[in-house]
């Protein structure tokens, strides 16, 4: 299967990130300080069994947690064994080190998956990671190539994404694309950075949420693209529900921000 990022144009994908992050709803009466030490426990022990650097960051509190293990020496950052805390979701002491290009690129596939994975049932949104190759310099051999895997968690009650898990180390061997949504349960990959996809919107939900945006009732929109009221009501639910959103005015700014309309 193939996910299209085309109609997400190479824009300021983390800046859209950060947007759609901090509109998100934190239940307060979960026991977020309990449930976050068990993903620090998981992120120190990825970094500790595979020698990789494992960045744990909390979109709820804006910090991230930063575990370094053996792989960090040779990129001469943090110190091996150690946990660093950033106040940031943004571990912009490893992204100096991605290639320019890489590091835009990274930042729009997050974005991609990050809309993928709320389309999914929330039964099985645990089951996606996202998987891509990267450059990165080290200390002596220039530009080494590096596999980067991130996982989404989500708040245990609700859809609200709370956690984000990325881990950085050598590419040992090669992956079929530059970028895979992996499901871990079935082994089905999905590739990004292809053109044909019908995860996104269709050329006539566009035109929908434009007259939408226009501010044109549903009976007007009908007459100006010549279709039925009730297809124009298909249209609006399918909007609503590829962009998990509650309303047209959300759905108009999300569309928005990712440059669809």
């Amino acid at each position: 299967m193939i996910i299209n990022n085309h109609l997400f144009p190479l824009m300021d994908s983390k800046g859209v990130l950060d947007k759609e992050f901090s509109a998100q709803d934190f239940a307060e009466e979960q026991p977020y300080a309990e449930m976050l030490d068990r993903y620090k426990d998981m992120a120190c022990n990825y970094a500790r069994m595979e020698n990789a650097i494992a960045v744990l960051s909390d979109l709820r509190t804006n910090a991230s947690y930063i575990y370094y293990g053996k792989f960090s020496r040779m990129l001469k950052i943090g110190k091996y064994g150690r946990e660093g805390k950033v106040p940031s979701i943004w571990e912009e002491e490893i992204f100096k080190l991605i290639h320019p290009d890489d590091l835009a690129s990274k930042h729009l596939q997050e974005l991609c998956f990050f809309h993928f994975v709320k389309c999914q049932p929330k039964k099985e949104r645990a089951n996606y990671y996202l998987t891509s190759k990267l450059r990165m310099t080290s200390s002596t051999h220039g530009y080494i190539p590096v596999l980067h895997r991130m996982f989404y968690v989500y708040v245990p009650t609700n859809d609200t994404l709370w956690l984000a898990l990325c881990l950085y180390s050598p590419l040992l061997f090669d992956i079929p694309a530059k970028c895979l949504i992996i499901n871990s349960v079935n082994g089905q990959m999905m590739e990004l950075d292809k053109q044909n996809s019908t995860r996104i919107l269709s050329v006539r939900e566009k035109q929908v949420l434009n007259l939408i945006d226009k501010g044109l009732s549903s009976k007007e929109i009908a007459a100006t693209l010549h279709i039925s009221i009730n297809t124009v009501s298909r249209h609006r639910q399918e909007i609503l529900g590829k962009l998990q959103v509650k309303n047209s005015i959300e759905a108009c700014r999300i569309a928005k921000d990712l440059k669809l309309i």
